[in-house]
């Protein structure tokens, strides 16, 4: 793959890369394709979120399932779309525009679309695959099956190829548009979410959250995700914004999925189900995604080679520390009579699921000090690899 450099935009006045100036009110409009790219993420978010509720509510009944329907709808609709806009470019483009787009094979086009043609194909090729692996093995004793692997890898690749189209208009927008900002910050929580739903083994139930492993989890995925994005986000509170969408698209799914009456069809059914089992309540992710605002907002443009350094170990200190606070007592609460409610959705699992007292204890040995400081050492990582690639988004305009 070969690039052409774009011109570089002149420096916003901030500390920050990727800031723009407050002052200034954003006009940019949005274009079509970066419109089709979010819907595209988010269906495919949707069709995940509903599969998993409907393999832990019904069973497997066929390859085309609502839930399915939607996730290939979102790969779908990013593939056609980025598809058009390479060949646009590519044959009636402007020179600027040709330009500033990514060479492959002879075609030119923005490096977000790229990303979600690649992430498209992925996922196509995962869907045979997947019902060919049912049909042999039945159904998946853990998410992470290798057809979903697959899956997950071209899911995750339109999250990132959405986010890019969002970024590489806002970076060439004239004056910085709110709607833009906010887009970015949106496309940044589905992938927050979407990284949370493959690692829902780990850090989903709140049974685990008094655990090692969920810290360490939590701790390798989280900051680099919120760091990246605050540091290449124009909003102030960039991270926090994402942790915030986060949180409403996980309650949305939870508050929705509970309004549908299901019942299971395939055996043995364990335990009676009446609607849709819902996914876990969100973890309070806000709460360290402040920690992380604050951080990057001590960054400055110019800044020596140890000042990243330091401000990301800061970062995965103060980040385990804040998570350690909330969820240890908000597990409690979760695990607790008081959480059995619609709101909070607690305490649902699926059909195949045997009940025990099991379900409202907390699992595995706690974690320890030795387990908070390897977890803190696996936040300082991810945050400044969060840091480089946020600085990298910021510069972001093909």
């Amino acid at each position: 793959m070969s690039t052409i450099a774009a011109p570089q935009a002149t420096p916003l006045p901030d500390d920050r890369v990727g800031v723009a100036d407050p002052t200034v009110e954003g006009t940019a409009p949005v274009p079509w394709y970066v419109w089709a790219v979010v819907f595209a993420s988010t269906s495919v978010l949707v069709g995940v979120m509903w599969d998993i509720s409907w393999h832990r509510t019904i069973g497997r009944d066929g390859f085309f399932t609502p839930a399915h329907l939607a996730i290939y709808l979102g790969g779908a609709t990013a593939g056609i779309a980025c598809g058009w806009l390479v060949l646009r470019t590519t044959f009636s483009g402007t020179l600027a525009q040709r330009g500033a787009g990514v060479t492959f094979w002879g075609f030119q086009g923005p490096l977000g679309a790229w990303v979600c043609i690649w992430g498209s194909l992925a996922m196509i090729a995962s869907g045979p695959f997947d019902d060919w692996w049912h049909d042999a093995y039945g159904l998946d004793v853990e998410i992470l099956s290798p057809p979903h692997v697959v899956l997950a890898a071209g899911v995750v690749a339109i999250q990132i190829g959405a986010m890019l189209m969002v970024l590489s208009s806002q970076n060439n927008a004239a004056a910085g548009s709110r709607l833009l900002q906010l887009m970015f910050a949106y496309a940044g929580g589905v992938l927050v979410l979407m990284m949370a739903t493959l690692a829902t083994e780990e850090i989903a139930f709140p049974n685990s959250h008094r655990g090692p492993q969920f810290y360490m989890v939590s701790a390798g995925i989280f900051p680099l995700f919120l760091a990246g994005i605050a540091r290449s986000s124009p909003l102030r509170w960039g991270a926090t914004t994402t942790a915030a969408f986060y949180m409403a698209v996980t309650m949305i799914a939870i508050w929705v999925l509970q309004l549908f009456p299901a019942q299971p069809l395939l055996g043995p059914i364990l335990r009676p189900i009446e609607h849709m089992v819902p996914p876990a309540f969100p973890l309070l992710l806000v709460v360290p995604a402040l920690a992380v605002d604050l951080f990057v907002r001590g960054l400055p443009r110019e800044h020596g080679w140890l000042r990243p350094w330091l401000i990301a170990a800061g970062m995965g200190a103060a980040f385990v520390a804040l998570l350690l606070a909330v969820q240890w007592f908000f597990s409690a609460f979760l695990l607790s009579e008081g959480a059995r409610s619609f709101v909070f959705g607690a305490d649902q699992w699926g059909y195949n699921v045997r009940p025990g007292p099991w379900q409202y204890e907390f699992w595995g040995a706690r974690v320890s000090a030795a387990h908070l400081g390897w977890a803190v050492l696996i936040g300082f990582l991810s945050a400044r690899m969060g840091l480089w690639w946020g600085g990298w988004m910021s510069r972001v305009r093909r």
